[in-house]
């Protein structure tokens, strides 16, 4: 697992922030003004162009997490979703000459993507369980589209898969070295992870179940107006996984508000108006659900420079040991 750069520290955002200035320069867009919005795996920016008061939003992707093509591929099922499924995601605003990934030269050359500002905010907490229910009809119609598209040949993105999560990739670091895991953290949390990787293993990765997902649908990659449905934003790390994992991203750092069983039988309810979901798909909810978690610990570890890790830190392990115990118990679907 490499490092992830961009939470090394003010010297390194510093670069990115010209970086984002020479895309913006190389869109067109010399007088823009470039505005930092947040840093998780990449670091993205509002743009301002003040000669026509036009809102732009520019991706600067992290160094060694997706080569272009994978970028490439993202865009491929970001287009084909608006185009063919009607779901709301964001257009790619190409540079001159129509490159959509544009590789801003450098001592570090990297990728960037400009996309179209969608208007729209998170959706509100007090509407959880009943937004959770569009959300599941959104997923489903995501998935539909998902198991019959054609891809294009070139078409490559990662897996998230236990080994790829959890196990020897650990693609964002080891939970064993996230924030506040000390011998007894581990000791519950090792536990949480065999019996993770034998219910995985047991679940198996069948069409219907395992194909091209959203990977991240939490609440902050949604935008909601007062009209027309959620548009969906950020396919970063869109690959291949368990359907049910879409699910649990949207539980995302919530997963033990005292609404979450709440929130997924209303998930459950929106996806079952798309597509079917069988009983026994269904009961491993939490399964998914946990296996985010524990990620997530690995996550907050890795990416110190994500506001969210700071806020969360320690704490955020020691509520997935109290969660551990529940699920290991049997005692997830009642409030905690």
């Amino acid at each position: 697992m490499q490092a992830h750069d961009l939470s090394a520290g003010g010297d390194v955002l510093a670069r990115v922030h010209g970086t984002a200035r020479e895309a913006a320069r190389l869109h067109g867009l010399p007088d823009a003004e470039v505005t930092l919005i947040n840093v998780s795996e990449n670091a993205t920016y509002r743009v301002d162009d003040p000669a026509t008061g036009r809102r732009s939003i520019l991706r600067v992707h992290r160094l060694g997490y997706h080569s272009t093509t994978a970028i490439l591929s993202e865009l491929a099922w970001l287009e084909a979703l608006r185009r063919e499924a009607g779901i709301a995601t964001p257009s790619v605003l190409p540079a001159p000459g129509g490159r959509r990934v544009l590789t801003v030269p450098g001592a570090q050359p990297r990728d960037c993507v400009m996309f179209e500002f969608l208007p729209g905010t998170e959706p509100p907490r007090e509407r959880l369980v009943p937004d959770f229910e569009r959300l599941g009809a959104l997923t489903a119609r995501m998935h539909r589209h998902a198991r019959s598209w054609r891809p294009p040949s070139w078409f490559t993105r990662f897996h998230w898969d236990h080994d790829a999560a959890l196990g020897a990739e650990s693609r964002w670091g080891r939970w064993q070295d996230g924030t506040g895991v000390d011998p007894e953290v581990s000791a519950v949390l090792g536990r949480l992870d065999g019996e993770l990787r034998e219910r995985l293993r047991r679940f198996g990765r069948s069409p219907e179940r395992y194909g091209l997902i959203h990977a991240d649908l939490r609440l902050a990659n949604l935008l909601v107006t007062d009209d027309g449905p959620p548009s969906v934003i950020d396919f970063d790390d869109c690959g291949f996984g368990w359907r049910l994992y879409d699910l649990a991203a949207a539980l995302s750092f919530i997963e033990h508000d005292p609404q979450a069983p709440e929130m997924v039988a209303s998930w459950v309810r929106g996806y079952r108006t798309v597509l079917d979901l069988p009983a026994e798909d269904e009961a491993e909810i939490w399964t998914f659900v946990m296996f985010r978690r524990l990620l997530l610990v690995a996550w907050i570890g890795t990416h110190t420079g994500a506001d969210i890790a700071a806020e969360l830190g320690a704490g955020y392990t020691e509520g997935t040991c109290e969660l551990a115990e529940r699920y290991l118990s049997g005692r997830m679907e009642g409030p905690g």
